[in-house]
């Protein structure tokens, strides 16, 4: 069994449970240590992951309408989206210009392709990339570099014959440099006779070209065996990143966790298929998701959050009496926001058609709460209290201290004014237990 699968089936076992008392979490938390240790995951690492999944489930209180199997799953969840480095790859624009990344791996991992990939994924971003075909051991790897990038307008430097990577390297920095390239990508060689060659000339390489990063690429299919294969290069040369690829098919997947207990690095793309085109930034969440069995495992996981968001006692009175301020409405957006991306939320909601709107409308909103927030700031006190008295050139005073429009101004009240409607509209229905229930999380 790999690590993958042995993940699923001990979370499989654990919610096939009647009850997740203390026996079925601790049943499921040994199932997670065997998968770890399965993917050469260092044991240290291993218990630090299982102390803080035992410390949570024991402190942390399932919200109301929530069971304690959900609370469970999420700690597992979280906990090993953390072990991947919890947060979602971005590229952004190199800091520095030529900003020069050295890319490593044994052949037949990928690594060619990677490189391929990643340039245009950088060119489709608007980045003026170049790439050095250093591979001295593999000549079609040249070949196949200017065959994929070339035609997309991608410059490829190469020697054909060259038998010195390190001086080819040099080289090929000074001729895209100077061709304005301001993000260099080195393709560097994948298997000598012996291993240690191998990596006597990465750290040569290094040592000469200086990098700003090193990126490793992973066969996503090879399991376990992925933690010694990138210690090896660890030890060689500091690998800043890490790309898994082959990860279209059934791969094991339990090699990135291996990857990456091995090297400290975390993850920044995966490859899903053979095009050119297929390459994402990694996002630890939907990976750890697949990992797991469990597509929709972010719905579960924001029906939770939800449950969390907490209404103050005076908050629930003031609701509870109709008298709803812009300060309650301005703080309910504050504990949505911290539960995750708005645009998640929205999509969790169970109203018709909400779920399948497009993405950039969901982003939207993210936005507009931002400026609801910047404009409630830019407010005085007076303000505060009674939005109802705000002119238009309070308006005007209130979007320049904000940054935002004057429109903005005026469709933050009107909003406001809908949802203090809707409240005395929900008080004078005079549902039983509305206070409580709200203090309670229900409402």
């Amino acid at each position: 069994m790999n690590p993958a699968e042995a993940l699923r089936a001990a979370l499989s076992k654990f919610l096939g449970r009647p009850t997740a008392d203390r026996e079925a979490t601790e049943e499921l938390i040994r199932g997670i240590q065997r998968a770890l240790l399965l993917a050469d995951v260092k044991v240290e690492l291993v218990k630090e992951l299982s102390d803080r999944i035992r410390k949570r489930v024991e402190e942390e209180e399932p919200p109301p309408g929530i069971s304690r199997k959900d609370v469970v799953v999420r700690a597992v969840y979280e906990e090993l989206v953390r072990l991947l480095g919890a947060k979602r790859s971005e590229l952004e624009r190199p800091p520095t210009k030529p900003y020069v990344v050295m890319v490593v791996g044994i052949q037949g991992s990928g690594k060619t392709t990677t490189v391929a990939k990643v340039a245009n994924l950088l060119r489709t971003r608007g980045i003026k990339v170049g790439v050095v075909g250093a591979d001295t051991y593999r000549p079609a790897a040249l070949e196949q570099l200017r065959q994929l990038l070339v035609p997309r307008g991608i410059p490829v430097y190469g020697e054909e014959n060259g038998s010195d990577a390190v001086g080819i390297a040099v080289r090929g920095i000074s001729h895209l440099t100077s061709q304005g390239c301001e993000y260099i990508l080195i393709d560097t060689a994948g298997r000598h006779r012996d291993q240690e060659s191998l990596m006597r000339e990465m750290r040569e390489m290094a040592e000469r070209i200086r990098p700003h990063e090193i990126g490793l690429v992973i066969d996503g299919t090879i399991g376990q065996a992925a933690g010694p294969q990138a210690e090896a290069f660890h030890r060689a040369v500091p690998i800043g990143w890490i790309a898994v690829t082959k990860l279209d098919t059934s791969a094991k997947g339990g090699g990135a966790l291996s990857a990456v207990a091995a090297t400290g690095a975390s993850i920044r793309f995966i490859g899903t298929g053979e095009r050119i085109e297929d390459i994402e930034l990694f996002d630890p969440e939907s990976y750890v998701a697949r990992l797991l069995g469990m597509p929709d495992l972010r719905s579960v996981l924001e029906r939770v959050r939800l449950a969390e968001l907490k209404v103050t006692e005076q908050q629930a009175e003031r609701i509870a009496r109709g008298t709803f301020t812009l300060e309650d409405m301005i703080e309910q957006l504050r504990q949505v926001r911290k539960a995750g991306p708005l645009s998640r939320f929205l999509r969790s909601l169970p109203i018709p058609g909400l779920p399948s709107l497009p993405e950039e409308e969901l982003e939207k909103a993210e936005e507009l709460a931002k400026k609801f927030e910047a404009i409630y700031n830019s407010m005085t006190p007076e303000e505060r209290r009674d939005p109802t008295i705000i002119d238009g050139s309070r308006a005007r005073r209130i979007a320049r201290g904000a940054g935002v429009r004057e429109g903005d101004v005026k469709r933050l009240v009107k909003q406001y004014l809908e949802a203090r409607k809707l409240v005395k509209t929900m008080r004078r229905s005079r549902l039983p237990g509305v206070r409580r229930s709200l203090l309670e999380g229900k409402g």
